[in-house]
């Protein structure tokens, strides 16, 4: 698999993770200095961001991709995910967002890792 590849599959498997509230995969996926930048201008941790995602503040049901943009600089790379999410955040009602997320990442070993996204919509 190339590096495209992997950054794709990663951002597969932090929606499915966030749907699935799975802690272990987003650990996995987020680096411990991992910041999210909601449209809002607030910013959260991984481990806020997590607990959120655990207590339910942050309910994922679907996200559905329709464009990734990535781009690789040495052991550094960005992504830019746009999906359709399916989400109930900070006790709105469900609603489908045009998320998009654009990510920065860093070679972490043999795999790459998440350690900043800036949520919009578009």
């Amino acid at each position: 698999m190339n590096d495209e590849q992997q950054i794709s599959r990663l951002y597969e498997r932090m929606y499915a993770a966030m749907v699935a509230k799975d802690a272990d995969i987003l650990s996995q996926v987020l680096s411990d200095d991992f910041v999210l930048v909601h449209m809002t201008g607030m910013r959260q941790s991984r481990e806020q961001y997590i607990r959120y995602i655990l207590n339910g503040t942050l309910n994922y049901y679907s996200a559905q991709t329709e464009d990734l943009r990535i781009t690789i600089d040495g052991r550094e790379a960005t992504l830019l995910g746009r999906s359709r999410v399916d989400a109930v955040v900070f006790g709105g009602g469900r609603h489908v967002w045009r998320l998009q997320l654009i990510f920065r990442l860093r070679r972490a070993g043999d795999t790459w890792i998440f350690t900043r996204a800036e949520a919009l919509t578009y």
